[in-house]
């Protein structure tokens, strides 16, 4: 066997593949020995197939199928042994390849495309600094927070005099139509909303229903008739109410208290506040977080320069996708590819350098906290029995044949680990922001 290399550009290889028949032919003798004492044919005993009659029906087969697993093989292990930083996937020359004849040949010579990543460092030390920011939550953000609970976990009442956003009940008529029906408010037009401020029940309205609904939707609704019955309704109908109900927020007490944070977590307002202060101190830590991740994947990609094989990828990318994607929908997403592939490229050379691993039990782990939010548990104070159920789930996830989601959640792992030991290894600015400064700052990034 013969395996050469040879580079045209920085970024872009052939790797040729010479074989000769003492390469392959051993396994191809084994294979053959193997089928003939597991195929039954008619007029033979059990594996006693004479090897010339295997040879003539499976010989065939066999040198191709051997012949592609050496290749397979050869071209792994030779990107492998050699490190070589290839991009894509090995492309074979297929106009060379179809000219080969399988029943002549003993000798064969194939070629692959490679595309390569272009050398470079990762040297931390000399990256700029990057801004690591804490975001500061006051007193608007806590009241603003609490208010929106309080709306969130609303209950109803029945007010006496209907206001805008209330939900009326009442009969509705024209002539000889009549039903019991709702009105809400959202379905009513902006022009229109004013008449039905201030009714009280026994109240009586007379509008048109053309002019007063937002669309013929609303009006089908409304009257509980098909949309093209609906459609053909006119003129002035009349309203009496019987009801009003409206959101309220919920009231600062107990109930309210054991809805947000969980039952008997806190018996006041003043500790209930402080709750939520925290949990709202822990959000933004997290999004401060993730505003760090991307400033620091900004830097690495703006410092460290990496050449890919543009026209080799581009067709690689067709290639895999089996043209489920056109050349030009390929083109417009290029540019995002080769970013996360760069951003790969140098967290994989850095995770070899710091010598980052991820071990199979950080996996599963991390699939249990999913499994532990999804079902809104938190902390592993649950019982045995509980941690057992929790972990069946997250196997079961993790061992899923439909998704890969063991090597999904091994890059979750994996970029968390290198996202903490960058953190100690960048030089970061600490900044204190307040939220308004926060969200201009994430504005100006979308």
């Amino acid at each position: 066997m013969e395996v050469l290399l040879e580079k045209s550009t920085p970024t872009n290889a052939t790797l040729t593949v010479k074989l000769a028949k003492e390469d392959y032919q051993p396994k191809v003798d084994k294979t053959l020995k193997d089928y003939s004492k597991r195929v039954n044919l008619k007029g033979f005993r059990p594996g006693k197939v004479p090897a010339q009659v295997i040879q003539r029906m499976y010989g065939k087969s066999i040198v191709i199928d051997e012949v592609n697993q050496l290749l397979s093989d050869t071209v792994s292990g030779y990107i492998r042994d050699n490190k070589l930083p290839v991009v894509g996937d090995p492309q074979i020359d297929r106009e060379k390849t179809s000219t080969i004849d399988w029943d002549k040949q003993s000798e064969f010579e194939f070629a692959y495309e490679l595309g390569l990543a272009s050398d470079f460092e990762v040297n931390l030390s000399t990256l700029p600094s990057v801004s690591n920011y804490t975001i500061e939550a006051g007193e608007k953000e806590l009241n603003d927070t609490i208010e929106n609970l309080r709306t969130q976990f609303a209950g109803q009442i029945n007010p006496e005099v209907s206001e805008a956003g209330d939900m009326i009940y009442g009969e509705l008529k024209q002539g000889d139509f009549s039903t019991k029906t709702a009105i809400p408010s959202r379905q009513i037009k902006e022009e229109a909303q004013a008449q039905f401020i201030g009714l009280s029940k026994g109240s009586e309205i007379t509008f048109d229903i053309r002019n007063t609904f937002v669309d013929d939707k609303a009006v089908a609704h409304l009257t509980g008739l098909k949309d093209e019955d609906a459609a053909a309704l006119a003129g002035d109908f009349t309203f009496t109410v019987e009801d009003i109900t409206r959101q309220a927020p919920a009231e600062i007490n107990q109930e309210f208290f054991d809805k947000v944070l969980g039952v008997g977590k806190v018996d006041n307002e003043e500790a209930f506040r402080d709750q939520v202060a925290e949990i709202i101190k822990n959000n933004y830590a997290r999004e401060a977080d993730s505003l760090l991740r991307r400033d620091i994947d900004q830097a690495l990609l703006d410092n460290i320069s990496i050449d890919l094989p543009e026209e080799f990828l581009k067709k690689w990318l067709f290639n895999a996708n089996e043209g489920k994607f056109t050349p030009e929908q390929i083109d417009a997403d290029y540019p995002q590819f080769t970013k996360s592939l760069k951003l790969s490229l140098i967290k994989n050379k850095m995770a070899e350098q710091v010598d980052i691993k991820v071990e199979s039990e950080e996996v599963i782990n991390r699939a249990e906290d999913m499994v532990r939010e999804q079902f809104g548990f938190y902390g592993n104070e649950m019982g045995e029995q509980m941690n057992d159920t929790i972990r069946k789930i997250a196997m079961n996830y993790l061992t899923s044949e439909k998704e890969n989601n063991y090597s999904k959640m091994f890059n979750l792992v994996f970029d968390d680990k290198v996202f903490a030991t960058l953190k100690t290894q960048l030089p970061l600015e600490d900044k204190t922001i307040d939220v308004e400064q926060f969200q201009e700052i994430v504005k100006s990034l979308s």
